[in-house]
């Protein structure tokens, strides 16, 4: 596990960080080298600040280099579900879901959805456009438009950059910034870790079901999905991973609940249970 407290260090680094980093920006410095002094580094103390500015502007064409490259270690770890009907229908739901989003594809940017061979209901998103979904939760939902929900929740945190947010908080902590950047193989490494063992943040979450479900609405689907298939997880004999590596998810359904128009809450596609089951029959088995 990460020391999250490594850059605890006193109190003249936290009064000094601050107006550093203004200065930092405002003059455009460059660091080529550094010299210690008695009680602290110069470059130490401004180190975090720097690879906090470079993740910040990480481009999107740097963000998918690294996505991929996080994404082969993903698979390392987890099994694929290798069965193509189920890949392209799972495929088609994200694609069209993505369509909708504050970042759509485009020929740089792409979106990959990939079906995981775990009986766990979860779901889980990567920089660069990678989405992950259980085999287990596709069990679990109901219809198209639970599993969407939840396709659209991940798509929210790869736009509002939530993997990225994270990186560099981890980053920060650890101390492991250099005057060229973060390491490309702590950034893979720091990425699978995120992806597959740290929840997100509570704002996070929250951002992420209020993207998602405008999306799901967008993408034309019944937005009441998001809210039954939370209950109906929430309900069962123990919370899933899914929902309990998220945390409130009673408050979540309630700010999910104070947003939706009831009148126009179930509108939509995706609600036909027996079209669903039909569709990812080989996960039945």
């Amino acid at each position: 596990m990460f020391n999250l407290f490594a850059m605890s260090k006193g109190p003249l680094k936290r009064r000094l960080f601050y107006p550093l980093l203004s200065l930092l920006v405002a003059l455009g410095l460059c660091l080529g080298s550094t010299q210690s002094a008695p009680a602290f580094s110069w470059f130490d103390l401004l180190r975090p600040a720097i690879q906090a500015i470079q993740l910040s502007n990480m481009s999107d064409k740097q963000e998918v280099a690294l996505g991929e490259q996080i994404n082969q270690q993903v698979k390392e770890e987890v099994k694929l579900y290798r069965d193509r009907r189920v890949n392209a229908y799972v495929n088609q739901i994200g694609q069209r879901l993505a369509r909708e989003s504050s970042r759509p594809p485009t020929k740089e940017y792409k979106y990959t959805f990939q079906v995981v061979d775990d009986d766990n209901i979860n779901a889980f998103a990567t920089m660069g456009g990678f989405v992950y979904v259980h085999t287990g939760l596709l069990k679990a939902a109901d219809n198209e438009a639970q599993l969407a929900s939840v396709l659209a929740h991940e798509i929210g945190h790869i736009t509002q950059r939530h993997a990225i947010k994270q990186m560099r908080q981890m980053a920060i902590a650890l101390g492991v910034a250099s005057a060229a950047g973060l390491d490309n193989n702590t950034a893979v490494q720091i990425g699978v870790e995120l992806a597959l063992h740290r929840p997100h943040s509570r704002q996070a979450e929250y951002e992420a079901d209020r993207v998602g479900l405008q999306m799901l609405g967008s993408a034309g689907y019944a937005q009441s999905a998001m809210i039954d298939f939370m209950k109906k997880l929430l309900n069962g004999p123990s919370p899933p991973t899914v929902l309990s590596t998220h945390p409130g998810t009673r408050d979540r359904i309630q700010a999910l609940s104070d947003n939706l128009n009831p009148a126009f809450a179930d509108r939509g596609d995706g609600l036909n249970e027996a079209d669903y089951k039909a569709n990812i029959k080989p996960v039945l088995r």
